[in-house]
């Protein structure tokens, strides 16, 4: 793993919290997407070398809005950036982690992603990203 690619906060409305996460980290939000098959909106902020993933549950199917229900807003995942998502994703399994995808999948921001069950993590739920390059 290469370094924190980003820090995931679930909130319950992006109108609300994007203003709020501006004022905070003093910069404006640089991208929104939906993720349809995850059933959320994103928003992206950064500061420095620093980003934060604002995550808005569409849908009751989607795992953000079971978080929600479940523990409020706030933290959701620390995401790290990897070079080599399949490679990486092998190198954990053969250490006993559980991984809650068979394959990556798309995600957000342009990237291939992962997430590690945070009962392997001391309760931390870990997604590996991986850029998507075009050739």
């Amino acid at each position: 793993m290469n370094k924190i690619e980003h820090i995931g906060i679930a909130v319950n409305s992006l109108s609300k919290s994007v203003p709020l996460y501006e004022l905070l980290l003093n910069t404006s939000c640089y991208k929104t997407e939906i993720v349809a098959s995850e059933h959320v909106n994103t928003a992206f902020l950064k500061t420095g070398e620093n980003k934060i993933e604002l995550l808005e549950a569409t849908s009751t199917e989607s795992t953000i809005a079971n978080f929600l229900h479940k523990r409020g807003e706030g933290v959701h995942h620390i995401a790290f950036a990897v070079d080599d998502i399949l490679a990486e994703m092998e190198r954990l399994k053969a250490n006993g982690f559980t991984l809650l995808n068979e394959a990556p999948k798309k995600g957000a921001d342009n990237k291939m992603v992962c997430f590690v069950h945070p009962k392997d993590t001391n309760g931390v739920l870990i997604e590996l990203c991986q850029e998507i390059k075009w050739i």
